[in-house]
């Protein structure tokens, strides 16, 4: 009976499409390594077509102006700083010109590659009277660093994730003490008053004889 409703569920799931959800990109990258420059702008009204454009810029530590860096538009990207070549791709929304996400992958990072990265969506909301644009800009300082190192927020949380599962499992040994003494004071307590109906049922047997005895 449970199979059915799982089934239908199921399908329903993939004809929905996934929830958008914005989320700062990581800014610490390892030279030598792959990084994605995550920049991902939620459109507020999905039940309104758009078209989007998104434009990337990046300005070394040691300059002043920003330079274009990449273009993404009609489902075709163009990288436009010479110092990326083949080595910057699309890692965002793909096959729609609706983009949501805007994100780029930089390959073989180096330390030059260090800076401020600028990403811009430029998006056209068409209703069916007018057109209605809107514009978001996100900004991301990248560092390269040989060997990544871990936040202290990311210390904080596995620690305070480790100290949860040791208190509640501590606190499951004093619950399971608890209740083992609690059911055996119980079973003492039964055991004593069936001691005691016992002696009881058979003093009066005892004397239920005894009288038998005399009245013969």
């Amino acid at each position: 009976m449970l199979l059915l409703p799982l089934t239908l569920l199921a399908l329903q799931a993939t004809l929905c499409h996934g929830a958008c959800v914005e989320v700062d990109s990581d800014t610490e990258a390892m030279a030598s390594e792959g990084f994605k420059l995550g920049c991902i702008s939620c459109k507020k009204r999905s039940e309104v077509p758009s078209v989007a454009v998104v434009n990337w810029f990046f300005k070394g530590s040691d300059e002043v102006d920003y330079s274009p860096l990449y273009t993404y538009e009609n489902k075709q990207g163009e990288v436009l700083d010479p110092r990326f070549y083949e080595r910057l791709d699309w890692n965002g929304s793909k096959q729609t010109l609706d983009l949501q996400d805007g994100s780029i992958y930089i390959l073989n990072v180096t330390y030059n590659d260090t800076g401020t990265y600028v990403c811009t969506f430029e998006r056209t909301l068409m209703y069916s009277n007018y057109e209605f644009q809107i514009n978001t800009t996100k900004l991301i300082h990248l560092n390269v660093v040989p060997k990544l190192t871990r936040s202290m927020a990311s210390i904080l949380s596995e620690v305070m994730m480790y100290v949860s599962i040791i208190g509640l499992q501590l606190w499951l040994v004093v619950e399971m003490i608890y209740c083992y003494r609690k059911i055996s004071v119980a079973g003492e307590e039964a055991l004593r008053e069936s001691e005691a109906e016992y002696l009881a049922v058979a003093s009066e047997s005892k004397d239920n004889c005894a009288g038998v005895q005399v009245a013969e």
